[in-house]
């Protein structure tokens, strides 16, 4: 890039083109010199607060919490501004209204006695923490932010400084007007919602929205109202994005999870599927099959009907059954996927009641399988062909569905690097001499981030190729892949092994074989490689990650390699808290540096509100920055100052009269 004009040659031409392109919108020097003089500004702020979430499986109330809470953020603002003035019960209840508005004023109104007296005073805090909270932005930012009905009064109270006596009568007039025409219930829900908004500048979602948890849906509507987000997908979503698409084998696998953890309430009712074939279908084989092994995993106070329990088991066996059938069919399609090793149902010996695996044999638990053909044991039926094209059906017209899928590809990718931080969900597939495991993919060989970069393109094939049947349906299988495959980067284990955990009773043979990327997380020599590989800078930069539950009961810790590997995933799910003890990590990075927080079990958001029970946290320092980082020093720092470049070289066009102002 040419400096300044007196460079500009014929290779140059272009950039004068562009330049006269930005003129028209800074038609003069006055203009361009304005913007210059803002976007520096700018470059001088805080960097903005950064939030980490990782593998919410659908467990919808922790989530909305601690987004409402900004992992803690909000009260550590509350304590730095009014520790010394509020007791400590007064800042929990400070706390509460901000996270839950609507529902902590209904209290109040009905156990408050002088209500404009609590108005005044709650309303002054409120000010006080907001300006607080947006006092690292630009006024440009805030204003963007505002809520429509009341953002001029907003803006007001937000720069007003009250100390000076020319201004301090209409400070409170301002107040004072608000609560007597009745208005300061409405203005305090949108001044809180505000505070929730401004104090994180930017929320990641490093991968598995869906399965276990009974509400995916709640968090995929709460993010696609949040103000700036991006997701990384994991192997579940990438299973229901895929199912969206028209995926069969994604598909039996979302029914088969959805039935395990007692989850079909969401795909009945919220996105509309008819389960009833599969009800019929199951009910018909299955009808006096106790179908033990396939019991939901619900514990026993949240069974409320043993029927429905038996109903589900029938279900969850028959689409189990139903997987492990068309799963065959693209397995024989791709050999470059190397999974004939889950192909089981034909070393079943039908007459004994046992499989041969590796030369051992094995006494199955649930020996009972009239849907299978000994003679032909992956062979679909008519009938069955019929069920599935229903089923798939259903969850391909599914309107709810479809707009949470193109949400989810619109807002994700496989990895994404901001701000010198490496975000993907599971791994990046190596070799045990970490080397870059590598893939044969439509006859090319693909590893490390090229691998990442040609799975993202094919999964978003997967979905929206509308032209190629055949094109289609590969996507769609490398999509399937993806959810099971050992080079898969967000599943990263040799295979699953449902069957075995189904029908084996040894440990041994339910192992799954993980990638030897998580042998060789704690090692910074295989950080280091991996930031070079994706461009980024080994000194400088972190990975964070989800997938693998950390065992924090055991004694395993989140950070690894020396600070340059972070795992989050510390069990949102309550089906993962027997294994790690807690309920979930979360990451915070803001101009003072990372620190990660570790939360245990939410009780309820009722009881949130009604208690003031927050999540007990605690933090872990991962980094602090010796000089506070700025705008300058971020991904969106560098755009601007390129902009700033462009900006000074139309300076010198226009000085140089190479481009004339608009005057």
């Amino acid at each position: 890039m040419a400096n300044n004009l007196e460079e500009f040659n014929n290779e140059t031409i272009s950039e004068l083109e562009y330049l006269k392109l930005l003129s028209k919108r800074y038609p003069s020097i006055a203009s361009a010199s304005t913007e210059i003089i803002n976007l520096e500004a700018i470059l001088n702020l805080p960097k903005g607060t950064e939030h980490f979430l990782t593998d919410l499986h659908g467990e919808y109330e922790p989530f909305v919490h601690v987004l409402k809470n900004g992992s803690g953020v909000i009260k550590i603002k509350i304590q730095e501004m009014f520790g010394r003035q509020l007791t400590e019960l007064d800042q929990k209840s400070l706390a509460t209204l901000v996270y839950y508005p609507e529902q902590k004023l209904d209290i109040v109104l009905k156990n408050e006695s002088n209500i404009n007296d609590w108005y005044r005073i709650t309303l002054y805090r409120l000010i006080k923490l907001c300006r607080y909270a947006a006092s690292k932005y630009t006024r440009s930012k805030v204003r963007k932010a505002l809520p429509k009905d009341f953002a001029y009064i907003i803006e007001e109270l937000l720069h007003e400084q009250a100390k000076y006596e020319d201004k301090e009568q209409y400070y409170e007039g301002i107040i004072n007007t608000i609560i007597e025409i009745g208005r300061a219930k409405e203005f305090i829900i949108a001044i809180c919602k505000l505070i929730q908004r401004l104090v994180i500048d930017r929320l990641h979602i490093i991968g598995d929205i869906f399965d276990r948890g009974p509400r995916p849906d709640i968090i995929l509507d709460t993010l696609m109202e949040y103000h700036s987000v991006d997701i990384q997908w994991g192997n579940h979503d990438m299973l229901w994005m895929a199912v969206a698409a028209g995926c069969k084998g994604c598909m039996a696998n979302v029914l088969r999870f959805s039935a395990r953890y007692s989850n079909l309430d969401v795909i009945e009712d919220i996105y509309g599927i008819n389960l009833l074939p599969l009800v019929t279908y199951a009910l018909k084989y299955y009808k006096d099959d106790p179908c033990i092994e396939f019991r939901p995993k619900v514990k026993q106070e949240d069974i409320c009907n043993n029927h429905e329990v038996d109903l589900i088991a029938k279900m969850h066996k028959a689409i189990a059954m139903l997987q492990f059938k068309i799963e065959y069919e693209i397995i024989k399609r791709h050999p470059e996927f190397e999974m004939e090793e889950r192909l089981l149902l034909h070393k079943i010996n039908f007459d004994k009641g046992t499989i041969t695996i590796n030369n051992i044999e094995y006494k199955l638990k649930d020996k009972y399988f009239p849907t299978i053909d000994p003679k032909d044991p992956y062979k679909l039926t008519e009938e069955e062909n019929i069920l599935i094209e229903k089923l798939s059906a259903s969850f391909v017209n599914s309107e709810k569905l479809q707009k949470h899928i193109t949400f989810l590809f619109a807002k994700g990718s496989m990895y994404l690097k901001y701000n010198s931080n490496l975000l993907f969900h599971g791994c990046i597939p190596v070799n045990e001499d970490k080397s870059f495991k590598s893939m044969i993919i439509q006859g090319k060989s693909y590893k490390g981030k090229a691998l990442l970069e040609k799975f993202e393109k094919l999964a978003r094939e997967g979905y929206f190729n509308k032209e190629s049947i055949e094109e289609k349906q590969y996507a769609m299988d490398i999509m399937w892949y993806l959810g099971n495959g050992c080079c898969s980067s967000l599943f990263g284990k040799r295979g699953m092994a449902t069957f075995e955990r189904y029908f084996i009773d040894d440990k041994e043979i339910q192992k799954e074989k993980k990638n030897p990327y998580y042998k060789f997380r704690e090692d910074e020599d295989m950080c280091n490689r991996i930031f070079e590989e994706f461009g980024l800078d080994p000194n400088t930069s972190r990975i964070v990650n989800g997938h693998v539950p950390v065992r924090r009961k055991q004694g395993e810790s989140p950070i690894k390699a020396n600070g340059k590997l972070l795992v989050i995933d510390g069990g949102f799910s309550k089906a993962y808290r027997g294994k790690t003890g807690i309920a979930g990590y979360t990451l915070i990075y803001n101009s003072y540096g990372m620190r990660l927080v570790a939360h245990e079990p939410f009780e309820s958001i009722e009881a949130a509100i009604s208690e003031e029970k927050d999540i007990i946290s605690t933090e872990l320092i991962v980094d602090k920055e010796v000089v506070r980082k700025r705008v300058s020093d971020t991904d969106v720092g560098e755009e601007l100052k390129k902009q700033i470049s462009k900006l000074k070289l139309l300076l010198t066009a226009y000085s140089k009269g190479l481009i004339n102002e608009k005057i």
